[in-house]
């Protein structure tokens, strides 16, 4: 095998524009496509990155299959789309510029958003319409409409791209949505008042922020049937899992604090006092912060993920409430609701670089590799 990888890597340096692309099962059943960078003949390693440029290094004695495809190289965009609730559309910022190249209309007063891991497809959740725009990244515009619960609010798509997972504020429960067919499966009754979500790495579980509960459902994805709930904070509203599926992250919005769980026991294992009426939360693709959005305080939260303590503080806009991280975590996007604008965060200097006009009431952001 050492010798096919000496002679594709070859292939890449002789053939400018070619890139190189494997899909691998590993031991564990995982399956991975990547686009190949290198190889080390000295610990028998590969690495690449997948479709949001995050890297990968895989030992060859853990792949179990490998399957080839040479082809020309994508042309990719990093870019962030915004929800803008009061102006019933989507501002879709080019990252490299910090500019809006396009506004997308969809359904009234849109707030969740998620990309399919291809990035070909963005799902919008449009809470006054009960319903999800599916837009067509390569063209901009909205390619169907799926009717869900009753004000929706949030989502998310499994690792796989096979579902997302809608929940409904009134309707109290959760849209299992076949993205194939682009039609709901399933409907998960949950606690009350649904508002965030969020799927494990591995896709087997689904944990959902009941806001006048005060707690968090937790979802077999394999059932699609409530496995246990775990009471949290009050005012429950956001959530974050961390890259390795170990704890789970959830801002109560009504307590000023986060609540951290322990996946493995479902229990909280500490809380953190953060802003007031904290409402987003991302996690760093490296696992090591959080990031807070503190509504009240217009402000982010940086926590360590280590020591579960908030170590800064960053004046943002007013009313902050999205915030998502581009592929390489060195910026955090944050989206003021009530400044109609999104602040872009180093994450090195923990300071905003710059701030990006956008629609009116901007409320979710999703960031996607887009080719």
């Amino acid at each position: 095998m050492n010798s096919l990888f000496d002679l594709l890597l070859n292939l890449l340096r002789i053939k400018k524009g070619i890139c190189i692309f494997f899909t691998v099962t590993l031991l564990n059943s995982l399956t991975i496509t990547l686009k190949l960078n290198a190889f080390n003949p000295f610990d028998n390693t590969i690495t690449g990155v997948d479709a949001n440029n995050i890297p990968f290094t895989i030992k060859l004695d853990d792949i179990i299959s490998i399957n080839f495809l040479i082809g020309p190289c994508k042309s990719c965009n990093i870019l962030a789309y915004v929800t803008n609730i009061d102006s019933n559309n989507v501002s879709v910022i080019d990252t490299a510029t910090n500019t809006v190249n396009t506004t997308i209309p969809v359904g009234i007063r849109p707030r969740g958003i998620a990309f399919t891991p291809d990035g070909t497809r963005a799902y919008v959740v449009n809470t006054i319409s009960n319903n999800v725009s599916v837009i067509d990244t390569a063209t901009n515009t909205v390619s169907t409409t799926i009717p869900v619960g009753i004000i929706p609010e949030s989502i998310a798509i499994t690792p796989d791209g096979t579902r997302a997972y809608v929940v409904s504020l009134i309707s109290n429960d959760v849209s299992v949505i076949n993205t194939t067919t682009n039609t709901v499966s399933t409907t998960i009754p949950v606690g009350l008042a649904p508002q965030g979500i969020a799927i494990t790495p591995d896709g087997t579980r689904a944990y959902v922020a009941n806001t006048n509960s005060a707690n968090v459902s937790v979802i077999d994805t394999t059932t699609n049937t409530v496995s246990t709930t775990i009471p949290a904070g009050t005012g429950p509203l956001a959530i974050a899992i961390t890259p390795d599926g170990t704890r789970v992250y959830v801002t109560n919005t009504t307590s000023n604090n986060v609540s951290v769980i322990d996946t493995a026991t479902n229990t909280v294992s500490t809380t953190i006092p953060v802003g007031l009426a904290p409402q987003g939360i991302a996690i760093t693709p490296d696992g090591t912060r959080a990031y807070v959005t503190n509504s009240d305080s217009a402000n982010v939260s940086v926590i360590n993920t280590t020591t579960n303590t908030v170590s800064t503080i960053i004046p943002v806009g007013i009313r902050p409430r999205g915030i998502a991280f581009t592929p390489d975590g060195t910026r955090a996007y944050v989206a003021n609701t009530s400044s109609n604008n999104v602040s872009v965060i180093n994450t090195t200097t923990n300071t905003v670089s710059t701030t990006i006009p956008v629609g009116t009431g901007p409320e979710g952001i999703a960031i996607g590799n887009i080719c």
